[in-house]
């Protein structure tokens, strides 16, 4: 059954974003500090109450602010307590008598840490602590501490905290395993890999504050506006996204991807001189699903294609006809680009105009290709599988 809306600013939701891909996004930790050397140090420290609540403060704001259960380093020194997009959504920051930071200062300031890595290497290491299924925590229950070893292990030692009856605080060293870790706090060092983009979730709350939703790409000069009658004018948006397996080991975090959506919006063309005033845009936004929420279906609700035109003048086809479209799965490695077309017709025949998508080597593809006008039609509300997630699609008419 065909369903159409009326999209005002809210039911829009936001949604396309350009990822500035020169940013900051940290590699292996810069090289700095091995993870294992900072979950050592870690286990050194007389963590108490205080502490593993800051530690869960963090990553509770951290995922409800749509990123992983991570409390970066970065944030760790800056701010105690704040999760990634804390700072930039305004939170209110969060006081502690005695702040991690402050045994981290200490303990490196009076004992020289395995590496010999200081305060200031830390907070520019891209390290993180991550702690998954953090929200069945008991609120006393102390971690066993591990780290992401980068070579795709299932299994991992830890060091395990408990308080002795005297109080004092022991550690012993255990393997630890995601289903362990679905039942038992565990705290693992690995890298950042997200904090540097803006999450889904983000983009809601400025779409929902007034910040309306973000259009990228560059602005089409029309040139000779299209005379006739315009029989499509719509807005593609992707409206839900389920993932149906874990990518990577469980140690490295739960699954950033990245969605990217190539087309000439608001095409009009009527002639092939006038393809020179369009150049195509590429939507491009982060979606970070947790390790636990496989086939869990997250609402999207972004818009893809704000202005997909199609119409007819004296029985010839004119307008948007395909879109090429992109989901990876973030692993990092060097830059490289992926070329296709997005096709529009002109008096019926159909031309590609070319698309540069940028991707890094070490990203997994779940799947690329096009998308034509015809298929979103058809199966707009439906949901359909792409590689190894469940995507629902809907052409909605404005």
């Amino acid at each position: 059954m065909k369903r159409y809306y009326f999209l005002s600013v809210l039911a829009l939701l936001l949604a396309c974003e350009q990822i500035d891909h020169t940013g900051n996004n940290p590699e292996s930790n810069r090289g700095l500090i091995s993870t294992q050397e900072v979950a050592q140090m870690l286990s050194c420290l007389p963590l108490g109450d205080e502490q593993l609540r800051e530690v869960h403060d963090a990553v509770r704001a951290s995922s409800g602010n749509g990123y992983d259960e991570e409390y970066t380093m970065e944030d760790l020194f800056a701010v105690p307590g704040a999760g990634v997009g804390d700072r930039a959504s305004k939170a209110a920051p969060r006081s502690y008598v005695t702040p991690l930071k402050d045994m981290i200062t200490k303990y490196l300031s009076t004992t020289k840490a395995a590496g010999g890595f200081s305060v200031s290497d830390l907070k520019e290491s891209g390290l993180q602590l991550y702690w998954p299924w953090f929200d069945s925590w008991d609120g006393t229950s102390y971690p066993a501490i591990t780290f992401d070893p980068g070579d795709g292990s299932k299994s991992n030692v830890a060091y395990k905290l408990s308080r002795a009856e005297d109080g004092s605080l022991t550690v012993d060293e255990i393997v630890v395993t995601e289903d362990y870790a679905s039942k038992n706090p565990v705290w693992v060092v690995n890298s950042n890999t997200d904090a540097s983009y803006t999450s889904i979730e983000l983009l809601r709350r400025q779409a929902d504050s007034g910040g309306g939703t973000v259009i990228i790409g560059k602005k089409n000069n029309p040139g000779k506006r299209a005379v006739g009658d315009t029989t499509k004018l719509r807005t593609l948006v992707i409206k839900d996204f389920t993932m149906m397996r874990n990518y990577d080991s469980w140690l490295c975090g739960g699954s950033e991807f990245f969605i990217k959506c190539g087309a000439v919006e608001d095409f009009q063309a009527l002639t092939e001189d006038d393809m020179r005033n369009y150049d195509p845009s590429i939507t491009d936004f982060m979606i970070c699903v947790k390790r636990k929420d496989v086939g869990v279906t997250q609402n999207i609700n972004a818009m893809l294609v704000d202005n997909w035109k199609e119409f007819r003048i004296d029985g010839e086809d004119y307008g948007l006809k395909r879109c090429a479209f992109l989901i990876i799965e973030d692993d990092g490695g060097s830059w490289t680009d992926w070329s296709i077309d997005a096709e529009v017709k002109i008096k019926s025949k159909t031309y590609g105009l070319k698309l540069t998508i940028p991707l890094r080597s070490n990203d997994d593809i779940v799947w690329r290709g096009t998308l034509s006008s015809d298929y979103l039609e058809k199966y707009s509300g439906d949901r359909g599988r792409f590689g190894d997630v469940e995507i629902t699609f809907e052409m909605l008419e404005k």
